[in-house]
């Protein structure tokens, strides 16, 4: 008997392992779900940080890293802020919205804030601020609450929320590139995860 022949099928590594490694975007029905138990459970350090998270677009290395003076001036919180990347040394501007404003002035207010220079301060000893690990376990705990699969999602998901939205109402893929702060389009493009069947979904929407 002849032996059985093997084929290996080899995969572009980088690009096999980036959509393998792709988090899902939360859906608003999922944005609105966790939303609402956080209010409810009055959790106004995981609602801000929720809120922010979504509006601000940022890395979990640089939401961590958010001091109260880069949201709040002069006694309100700013409707908009930049910071920079830790990754690249760049500004990056964002809105904060009315919503999002709301739970950062509870949270601010709130008496565990005092006097405190970050906002999102860590409840260890060792560290002034949350950890991306840390972050990384309380939207663990945010997307199981409402049952969905937790690998499927972590801290880039919050990231890619909003401007996968924003992309799908738009098109506008220069927009999404400027509120990541994308260097060049096609890091976009992959962040996305946008093709061909994208594409033409936008061009049928466009009846001349």
């Amino acid at each position: 008997m002849h032996a059985e022949k093997k084929i290996l099928v080899r995969f572009p590594r980088s690009e096999f392992s980036h959509s393998l490694g792709q988090k899902r975007p939360l859906l608003p029905k999922h944005v609105w779900s966790i939303r609402v138990r956080l209010e409810m459970a009055d959790n106004r350090r995981d609602l801000a940080l929720f809120n922010m998270a979504i509006d601000s677009k940022l890395r979990g290395c640089d939401l961590v890293c958010l001091k109260v003076r880069d949201v709040f001036a002069a006694g309100r919180v700013k409707e908009r802020t930049s910071v920079t990347k830790s990754k690249t040394g760049k500004p990056v501007r964002f809105e904060i919205t009315e919503t999002t404003r709301h739970s950062l002035e509870r949270w601010i207010a709130d008496p565990e804030m005092l006097g405190l220079e970050y906002l999102w301060p860590s409840r260890l000893h060792h560290s002034v601020h949350l950890s991306t690990r840390q972050y990384a376990r309380i939207l663990r705990d945010w997307v199981t609450s409402i049952g969905l699969e937790p690998s499927a999602y972590g801290t880039h998901s919050m990231r890619r929320t909003k401007v996968a939205q924003i992309y799908k109402k738009t098109g506008n893929l220069r927009a999404v590139q400027l509120l990541l702060g994308h260097t060049k389009m096609d890091s976009t493009v992959r962040y996305l995860g946008v093709d061909l069947d994208d594409a033409l979904t936008l061009s049928e929407g466009i009846d001349l």
